[in-house]
């Protein structure tokens, strides 16, 4: 049995394999790191910001896991008096 392709049907083919492989890979577009608390982590700085409510705490240096110390603020509070929260 001889199978003969013609221009037509192999580009059809190629198109519709090329469509398919677009739809598919296409991804939601929705922000995937839309949970209530994220962490940042920076040199020896860690914080985590609760983005429902703008509390947050942070662990200033992480030099040593034995003496970590959490500073705890809220967001909005910290930007309207434009202090900052360490202890002196």
């Amino acid at each position: 049995m001889k199978i003969t392709l013609d221009t037509k049907s192999l580009l059809l083919g190629f198109l519709g394999a090329g469509l398919m492989f677009t739809a598919i890979s296409f991804k939601n577009t929705q922000n995937q790191s839309s949970g209530r608390f994220q962490t940042e982590v920076h040199d020896h700085i860690v914080v985590i910001l609760d983005s429902e409510t703008g509390n947050y705490i942070i662990a200033p240096s992480m030099y040593d896991v034995n003496k970590i110390q959490w500073l705890k603020g809220e967001f909005y509070q910290t930007f309207k008096v434009a202090k900052d929260n360490k202890k002196d």
